[in-house]
């Protein structure tokens, strides 16, 4: 018995690194799984082959459990609703959203190029747009039916996301945006009996092994913190029944250490009561920025 029993999930870009070991450990407790590729590189290009993801639907099948391959590109609004609907289709229902899929195109933001922006973008932000609304769309119309619902969105930002990276401008602007957008989908969704959380995940995969090469080496012996196999066990658990109070966070996770992210919040303020000269604004924010928390150094410095 696993604490999935009887639910259903869609997990993005599950080929292969997290998406993978997502999709198996959600068959692990019990979950039916779709398997969504599309079968590219890690720069988004050569698309098409279904070879690794239809391996993890054998390793699922292997554990005793049911899953099945789907090519739908999550950043088409079209065949993003087709994915939901054939989930629904196949295996009678959906509960599980895993907003995986992502590519990079790292570079120096003065390096960077508008069809890079547009790539990384809407497989990321858009990606996770154009399936979350078809699946909330989904279980709202269960909820106006009547019927009970208990959808779960799960979404992937980053710490580059939260704090800024180095050569990551584009991909932390999209990261960003998915944890906004969590936030968002949490406050409105509720109501329909849906929760949203995200992940900022630390784990080993094509996006990290070379960019922090020493950080993701596999250690010679001993616990190997950067296991994407690490991350999964908190993706079950947001998409278990169990969960339904826990909604609008981002959680880091490396490891085994877990961690709710303490986001944006008003901080120190001065109220004039009237409007400002701006010759006067540089002291008065300078005092403010002093009596504020130091924020986390951007990723890279």
């Amino acid at each position: 018995m696993g604490i999935l029993d009887g639910r259903v999930a869609i997990v993005t870009g599950a080929a292969r690194g997290l998406g993978r070991s997502h999709a198996l450990e959600l068959a692990r407790q019990g979950a039916a799984v779709v398997v969504n590729d599309v079968g590219v590189s890690l720069a988004g290009d050569d698309a098409g082959s279904e070879g690794p993801a239809a391996e993890v639907v054998r390793e699922i099948e292997a554990l005793g459990g049911r899953g099945i391959v789907n090519g739908d590109d999550v950043s088409d609004w079209e065949a993003a609703g087709h994915l939901i609907d054939s989930t629904v289709e196949a295996f009678g229902d959906l509960h599980i959203l895993v907003n995986n899929a992502g590519i990079v195109r790292d570079r120096m933001f003065m390096n960077a190029t508008e069809d890079e922006f547009d790539a990384v973008t809407r497989v990321h932000l858009k990606g996770h747009f154009c399936t979350g609304r078809h699946a909330a769309k989904y279980w709202r119309d269960q909820a106006k039916a009547g019927k009970p619902v208990s959808g779960r969105i799960i979404n992937t930002s980053s710490g580059a996301g939260l704090q800024g990276s180095i050569a990551q401008a584009v991909y932390a602007s999209a990261k960003a945006g998915i944890a906004a957008l969590t936030l968002v989908q949490a406050a409105e969704l509720g109501r329909y009996g849906i929760t949203s959380n995200a992940l900022a995940p630390s784990a080993r995969t094509r996006m990290t092994e070379d960019t922090f090469a020493e950080m993701m080496k596999k250690p010679d012996s001993g616990f190997d913190k950067m296991d994407p196999d690490n991350i999964s066990p908190l993706v079950a658990c947001l998409g278990s029944e169990d969960a339904g109070d826990i909604t609008g966070c981002v959680l880091e996770i490396a490891g085994g250490m877990v961690s709710v992210c303490d986001g944006w919040r008003t901080g120190p303020s001065r109220d004039k009561e009237a409007r400002w000269d701006a010759a006067e604004l540089g002291d008065v924010l300078r005092e403010l920025v002093a009596e504020g928390e130091a924020p986390q150094k951007v990723h890279g410095t």
